[in-house]
């Protein structure tokens, strides 16, 4: 059985599933800072690539608010229209003399209809009018039902709020020289059972193809029971690190990206909650190491500053891992 797991994992390692074309010829990071994959799909029909319960889920807040704003004003707008171009004998209670008071007049009115609100001092009178009263007052009904459940979604959706650190290090970390960064917990909710996995992925030459290949970097410490502030993620760069010797222009000759793969449980809703992110090898301070983050509190509480989260200073002279002379 370890010796399935341990097949199981190299092969995960060899192909992440980018696909033997896209490490090859891209020429792009894999991995965005946002945690967005740079490849792309086409060649579906649109009604087939268009998943917009997903993307409404997806969309940042403003843009979400934006589009069901839209949407009621643009859904009021025709429906002004319709009823406008019914008649003025359509509804009962218009008191506009000028067309464009009497299409604001069947706005107001369509306002009514499709929030069942309903004042009461326009009504429908001809068939047309009610069919579209019976139209409209069903797709308010309906659409708002909908914006409900998808407003529910967003707010019971956990989403891991981890924050990182602008740039890599490759310094000092508690005696020996490390690959680092910073990450720490943007969220009120509490992060359990955390795990971290790093990929280095580098173009490398072998048996004359020129290709990108992953290597799993050991940790100090890749699980954590609790993650209510910050932490540190290190690589010890040992003989068997495949950092050790490298120079800064062997990392931008071999297009270095360490890929920064999050798993974790959010606490108040017991889900798994995933992040992702990168840096590429000009993402990278050589020589340098984080600064304290952390404050005392007047009542004696320890708290951290996370505006302090990308903040770093040089320690020494930026060499390979293995050459370098720490100035303390």
């Amino acid at each position: 059985m370890p010796q399935q797991t341990s097949d199981k994992n190299s092969d995960i390692i060899r192909d992440l599933g980018f696909g033997t074309k896209v490490m090859r010829e891209s020429a792009l990071r894999l991995l965005n800072r946002d945690g967005t994959f740079n490849v792309s799909r086409g060649g579906l029909p649109l009604f087939k690539s268009l998943n917009l319960y997903q993307a409404l889920l997806s969309i940042p807040w403003w843009q979400f608010n934006l589009t069901f704003i839209g949407l009621y004003l643009l859904t009021n707008i025709l429906f002004a229209t319709l009823y406008f171009l019914c008649g003025p004998q359509a509804l009962s209670g218009l008191q506009a003399m000028s067309s464009g008071a009497r299409l604001l007049e069947c706005f107001f009115f369509s306002v009514q209809t499709l929030t069942t609100v309903g004042f009461g001092h326009i009504s429908p009178q001809s068939l047309a009018a009610n069919l579209l009263v019976v139209l409209e007052a069903f797709l308010g009904l309906s659409g708002f039902a909908v914006a409900a459940a998808l407003m529910f979604a967003r707010f019971a959706r956990p989403r891991a709020r981890i924050l990182f650190s602008n740039r890599a290090v490759i310094g000092p970390y508690h005696g020996t020289t490390c690959f680092e960064f910073r990450i720490a917990n943007g969220s009120p909710n509490e992060l359990i059972e955390v795990e971290v996995r790093i990929l280095l992925c580098m173009t490398e030459t072998r048996d004359g193809v020129r290709t990108r290949h992953f290597h799993q970097l050991p940790l100090e410490r890749s699980k954590a029971a609790f993650f209510p502030l910050d932490w540190t993620i290190a690589h010890p760069i040992t003989e068997d690190s495949p950092l050790y010797g490298v120079t800064p222009e062997q990392l931008s000759t071999q297009d270095a990206e360490f890929l920064v793969l999050i798993n974790a449980v959010d606490d108040n809703y017991s889900q798994t909650v995933h992040a992702r992110s990168s840096y590429k090898w000009d993402e990278i301070v050589w020589s340098a190491r984080f600064k304290d983050m952390y404050r005392h509190t007047r009542n004696g509480r320890m708290s951290i500053d996370l505006k302090r989260i990308h903040d770093i200073q040089q320690v020494g002279t930026p060499v390979a891992p293995n050459q370098t002379i720490w100035n303390f």
